[in-house]
C-alpha cells in the first residue's frame, strides 16, 4: 500500500502497444545491471535527464525542493533534494535512492524499490545532478508518522522503504529472455510503481478521471511510430488524451531516448503476445 495518492502520480498509465520486434541494443556497461542510455557523456546532465524520467519532480516538486504530502497518516514533507545534496555524501544519497535509508533512520515513503536494481553508475549520475544544484528553499519538517500508519505497519499492512526493498528485491515483470531484457528493466523502474510488478494494473482509479491503471497486456493497437508519439507527446492514436499518462509522457517519457521507448514498446508488445 501506498501512503501517498500523488506517488501515483508519475506512473504510466499505457494504452496500446505495436507489434513485437527485437528489443534495441541496451548501451553497454562494465559490470552490473543495464544502464540507460547516455544521450550525454556529461555525467551531470546524464543524471538530469534520469532524474526527469525517472519522475523526481513527482514528488519532490519541479525545482525539487520538496512538497508536503501531510494528511492524516502524520507529517510526510518530500525532502528539499537541493539542500540534502549539499548536506548529504555521496554514499548517503546513493543510499537514500537505492536502498531507502538514512544511517539515522528509514526513508517513510521513498520508492526506492523501483531504483534498486539501477546501474551503479546510472546512481552516481544523479547523485552529480543533484550536487550541481544550487541549494534554495527551506529544509522541511523530518516525517512523523500517525497513529493509522504506525498501527497499519505493525500489522503488515505498509512498509516503509527499506522494508519494500527487501521484499522486492527478487521480483520483477515477467521474463521474455534476452532480447526483452533491456525493455524489462526500464519498465520495472518506471511502470510497476501503478501497474504493479506483474504489469497486470489495479481497481484504484489514479487521479480524478476515474481511470484505473489498466493491464499492459492489453497491447496490439498501436503502431510503433504512434506509441513514439504517445511517449513523445502524451497524444495517442487519433491524437487523444488519455488522462494521467498523457500528463505523465509530457514530464517524463518524453525525456526517452528512441532506443529506450523501442525497448519498452518491444518488451510490453511480446508480453501481449505471450500472455494475452
Amino acid at each position: 500500500m501506498t501512503i501517498r495518492r500523488g506517488w501515483l502520480g508519475f506512473a504510466a498509465v499505457l494504452m496500446g502497444l505495436g507489434a513485437c520486434s527485437k528489443t534495441p541494443d541496451a548501451p553497454p556497461a562494465p559490470s552490473g545491471p543495464p544502464r540507460f542510455e547516455l544521450a550525454s557523456s556529461d555525467p551531470v546532465k546524464h543524471g538530469e535527464r534520469l532524474s526527469k524520467v525517472l519522475g523526481c519532480s513527482g514528488c519532490h516538486e519541479t525545482d525539487l525542493t520538496g512538497q508536503d504530502w501531510s494528511d492524516d497518516m502524520g507529517t510526510l514533507w518530500t525532502a528539499n533534494l537541493t539542500q540534502s545534496a549539499a548536506k548529504y555524501s555521496q554514499g548517503e544519497l546513493d543510499a537514500m535512492i537505492t536502498a531507502g535509508k538514512r544511517a539515522d533512520r528509514a526513508l517513510i515513503d521513498m520508492p526506492s524499490y523501483l531504483f534498486s536494481g539501477l546501474n551503479p553508475a546510472d546512481v552516481d549520475a544523479m547523485v552529480a545532478y543533484l550536487k550541481a544544484l544550487t541549494p534554495e528553499g527551506p529544509v522541511h519538517p523530518e516525517p512523523s508518522m500517525g497513529p493509522e500508519l504506525l498501527a497499519m505497519q505493525a500489522k503488515g499492512e505498509w512498509m516503509d522503504s527499506p522494508a519494500r526493498v527487501a521484499a522486492m528485491q527478487d521480483k520483477g515483470p515477467p521474463d521474455l529472455g534476452a532480447d526483452h531484457a533491456y525493455g524489462r528493466f526500464i519498465v520495472r523502474a518506471t511502470c510497476v510503481e501503478c501497474h504493479g510488478i506483474d504489469l497486470a494494473g489495479g481497481k484504484e482509479p489514479m487521479e480524478a478521471d476515474g481511470n484505473a491503471p489498466p493491464d499492459l497486456r492489453i497491447v496490439g493497437s498501436y503502431s510503433p511510430e504512434d506509441f513514439a508519439t504517445l511517449m513523445r507527446t502524451g497524444k495517442a492514436a487519433g491524437a487523444r488524451e488519455v488522462g494521467l499518462m498523457s500528463k505523465v509522457a509530457r514530464r517524463r517519457y518524453a525525456n526517452f531516448t528512441e532506443g529506450e521507448v523501442g525497448a519498452v514498446r518491444a518488451y510490453l508488445a511480446e508480453l501481449a503476445q505471450r500472455d494475452p
